[in-house]
């Protein structure tokens, strides 16, 4: 059973800041890419940023760009990002994504979100 365990979510003031946590268990095979999405109200769910093992390449989504971090602690197996400057439009909730490769191939797995707010 693999699970996913997402925290580091709330409410913040536009400016500030807030870190992600997302830890990784009960699998086998190795973990590649780890990825965050989010879903605002009324919009599609959209990927925020994503760092891939082996080569660490790292990508991040236009608006989110030179304000938020993303990075991961392989031997917890964890994704972090960090999310600094918040704005309103950054409201939503956030859902960790990985992909676990096993000698079965590839699969995704999904977190539960969690739910971050900017608001005055």
């Amino acid at each position: 059973q693999v699970q996913l365990v997402e925290s580091g979510g709330g409410w913040v003031q536009p400016g500030g800041s807030l870190r992600l946590s997302c830890a990784a268990s009960g699998f086998t095979g190795s973990l590649h890419a780890m990825s965050w999405y989010r879903r605002a109200p009324g919009k599609e769910r959209e990927l925020v940023a994503t760092i891939i093992s082996g080569r660490g390449a790292i990508k991040y989504e236009d608006s989110v760009k030179e304000r938020f971090t993303i990075s991961r602690d392989n031997a917890r197996n964890t994704v972090y990002l960090q999310m600094n400057s918040l704005k309103p439009e950054d409201t939503a909730v956030y859902y960790c994504n990985v992909v676990i490769v096993t000698d079965r191939g590839g699969n995704n797995y999904w977190g539960q979100g969690t739910q971050v707010t900017v608001s005055s």
